[in-house]
């Protein structure tokens, strides 16, 4: 802070020689003429001080016999003169101090943290639908309403905070690991009554139902779309016949078999990249959106990669510019065909068929017989056969709440238990 004051009052740095510099360093202080960063190189005293104290020198300076010279002037009253004849740049200080300005009323970068299960594309898409995007005003941005459509939104995200600094709007999201998607169907389902309906053609072969009537029995063929639970449950009168329905969401863990149709198909021949070494950079620099190329825009090779460096302009730590640069790397490569030995095309297609087994398990699909065959030609190899398996099924489908017409008819009252 002090050598920003004295900066701006401005200072000058002398040079002291002569019969008694010492002398003259004594008078100054008893005069209240404040040096400082005083060095002594031989005989001669180098020092810097006010320029009002400068001014004051003179009865010392005749008084001691001694000699000062300027060597440097600094701060701002000498900075000040030389720039007023510097009109050009004085301009390009005024339009830059006014870019400065009118840039820092918009948000130029987003950044998303603690975001796993939501990526950053959809949590993007979400922004753009909700009117936040890179290069909207900030007084547009009303951040209480994002958070809680953020959370609204995604039933992942259990706690929001969105935070504008400079110009950078940074959204920290903290998401439940415990909560997966059959759990927040569920959720859902659980709003209104609901069938349990059949993924899949099967075999019933076992059955545990906690809310609604089941419409199947263990052993029964079950097609697609069948209903295997229904949440219209019927309450009945004493002489038997139904006097009401009460809706609930159907809940039941309901297994069964069928056969899984598995198909691999690996072809003997691939093709290998063999990068020739040859490398040519294409630059870009992008202004407020707009694009501009440096160079041929198109590709400098028949066959190429290419690698993308992108990079923001940034003055402070929060503080970004509408101003992106980079560059894109094309890397040549020519494309050889070759042809898998009969020991590497087994060994990938084995693995394929790892893959599947593993994925199913993953999902809980128990495996109970395995009918699968291994055949090959000049062209590929195929896997095929078919999997017995044993698996949950059944998804909750809202259904309409249907009252019992005999009832409407005798003209009884009929209501719905809550």
């Amino acid at each position: 802070m002090i050598e920003f004051l004295k900066f701006l009052k401005g200072y000058v740095c002398i040079r002291v020689s002569g019969f008694s510099p010492e002398r003259f360093m004594n008078l100054c202080g008893n005069r209240n003429i404040l040096l400082w960063n005083i060095r002594k190189e031989e005989d001669v005293y180098y020092m810097c001080l006010s320029i009002a104290g400068f001014y004051r020198l003179k009865p010392i300076v005749k008084k001691t016999g001694t000699k000062v010279a300027i060597v440097k002037r600094c701060g701002l009253p000498f900075f000040m003169p030389g720039m007023w004849k510097r009109k050009i740049f004085i301009l390009g200080f005024l339009l830059a101090a006014a870019f400065w300005f009118q840039t820092s009323r918009y948000i130029w970068a987003i950044e998303i943290q603690g975001n796993f299960m939501i990526t950053e594309d959809i949590m993007m898409d979400f922004l753009a639908e909700n009117q936040v995007f890179t290069g909207m005003k900030k007084g547009k941005l009303n951040i209480e309403e994002l958070e809680q459509n953020i959370r609204k939104e995604f039933y992942q995200v259990t706690w929001t905070s969105a935070k504008l600094e400079g110009t950078k709007l940074t959204i920290q999201i903290k998401e439940n690991d415990l909560l997966d998607m059959e759990e927040a169907g569920k959720r859902e389902d659980a709003m209104t009554a609901s069938n349990l309906v059949a993924e899949q053609d099967g075999t019933v072969v076992s059955m545990i139902v906690r809310e609604g009537v089941p419409q199947v029995t263990i052993g029964q063929e079950i097609k697609k779309g069948d209903v295997l639970v229904t949440g219209n449950v019927p309450v009945y009168q004493e002489d038997g016949t139904i006097r009401k329905y009460r809706y609930c969401n159907a809940d039941a863990d309901i297994v069964v078999q069928h056969v899984l149709p598995v198909k691999e198909t690996l072809s003997l021949y691939y093709e290998k990249k063999n990068y020739t070494g040859r490398e040519k950079k294409q630059y870009y620099l992008e202004l407020f959106g707009k694009t501009i190329r440096f160079g041929k825009n198109k590709e400098p090779f028949r066959s190429c990669d290419s690698i993308e460096s992108r990079n923001q302009l940034q003055l402070l730590r929060d503080f970004y510019l509408p101003v992106i640069y980079g560059n894109r790397t094309y890397r040549e490569y020519y494309v050889e065909e070759r042809k898998y030995t009969n020991e590497e095309s087994k060994a990938l297609i084995q693995d394929e068929y790892k893959k599947i087994v593993e994925s199913l398990e993953e999902k809980g699909v128990q495996i109970i017989e395995k009918n699968v065959k291994i055949e090959t030609n000049d062209l590929k190899w195929v896997l095929s056969g078919e999997l017995t398996v044993q698996e949950k099924t059944g998804k909750n489908v809202a259904i309409e709440e249907q009252i019992f017409t005999d009832a409407e008819q005798s003209g009884e009252e009929v209501t719905e238990d809550e």
